[in-house]
């Protein structure tokens, strides 16, 4: 055989032996094959809204390849109802216990970026978290910035007058055990302008009372268990008089009883009272609160528990 042709069937044989990994779900994933489709990300990464749908890497995830890694749990809340969702893997951020993977959700009407968790030996489901979409209509610019911590740096910014610059930004980080949590809140903005940020939004909410509550946007409670069923985390903020008084308060409260939870706190002479009632929560300070919220309103509402988000 000429040696032009030997190579040229050399070639063809290690092509031919070179198997296409199968990502529609249909057959079973190794792990080392789903994880090798993700791009390392090795520095520091800056992304936004306007163009982070361009950055995905071409190779299309169906959604029962997905859920072999991530529980459908989980992506549920991502897609919805949508019944044709597709992912594209954006990157992946290797640390010495987690493994960090930066996914493309595309659904019929918006794009959606999202980073799950997984256990870096194991390769077990630890946690997501929902950073940005296309489909956000206001006047900000909204981004996406990761250091080699990883620390999740969520901005949102406008120029405004005079040329001024207005921003809000939310820092996240992965705790085992726990999930993401915030560590970084900073803003120039007037709190009644500025995002709220829920700084426990993704800790667990399997407990019977745990959900969030509200009248409105910037009227809430967002309740998540705690170390027992008897225990929750709470965050709760409040605007009053045209946001000219404004109350905000994070703890931890214990039932008393099947309906009626407390909060104290050593050194805190604040203390309010937690009532259930059908699908619906009462806060009533009973306690000296001043130094949560303004002198001329109080802790003193009732609050509609809320469905799932989707996100």
């Amino acid at each position: 055989m000429p040696k032009k042709l030997f190579y040229v069937f050399l070639i063809a044989l290690f092509a031919c032996g070179e198997k296409k990994i199968d990502l529609t779900g249909a057959s079973p994933l190794k792990s080392k094959d789903f994880l090798s489709i993700f791009p390392v990300i090795s520095g520091n990464y800056i992304i936004a809204d306007s163009n982070f749908t361009n950055i995905a890497d071409s190779n299309r995830i169906g959604l029962k390849a997905i859920n072999q890694f991530i529980p459908d749990s989980v992506t549920v809340k991502y897609i919805g109802k949508e019944k044709s969702p597709y992912f594209y893997p954006v990157g992946k951020i290797i640390k010495e216990k987690e493994t960090y993977l930066l996914v493309n959700v595309v659904l019929k009407h918006k794009v959606e970026m999202v980073v799950f968790v997984l256990d870096a030996k194991s390769n077990h489901f630890l946690a997501a978290k929902f950073l940005l979409d296309n489909s956000t209509e206001d006047d900000y610019v909204h981004s996406l910035s990761i250091n080699k911590e990883p620390t999740f740096l969520l901005s949102q910014e406008k120029t405004g007058k005079e040329n001024i610059v207005q921003f809000s930004r939310s820092g996240w980080v992965y705790t085992a055990g726990v999930g993401f949590m915030i560590v970084i809140n900073d803003s120039n903005e007037s709190p009644s302008k500025s995002a709220i940020i829920n700084p426990i939004d993704t800790l667990p909410h399997k407990n019977k009372f745990s959900a969030d509550y509200a009248q409105d946007k910037r009227n809430f409670i967002s309740i998540r268990d705690g170390k027992n069923t008897s225990t929750y985390t709470f965050f709760l903020h409040f605007e009053k008089n045209e946001a000219s008084c404004i109350g905000e308060l994070k703890g931890e409260f214990k039932m008393k009883d099947a309906t009626h939870g407390i909060y104290t706190f050593n050194g805190d002479p604040c203390v309010i009272d937690f009532i259930f009632e059908d699908e619906q929560i009462s806060v009533k300070e009973t306690g000296l609160c001043g130094n949560h919220r303004g002198i001329k309103c109080f802790f003193d509402d009732q609050f509609t528990r809320k469905k799932r988000s989707s996100k």
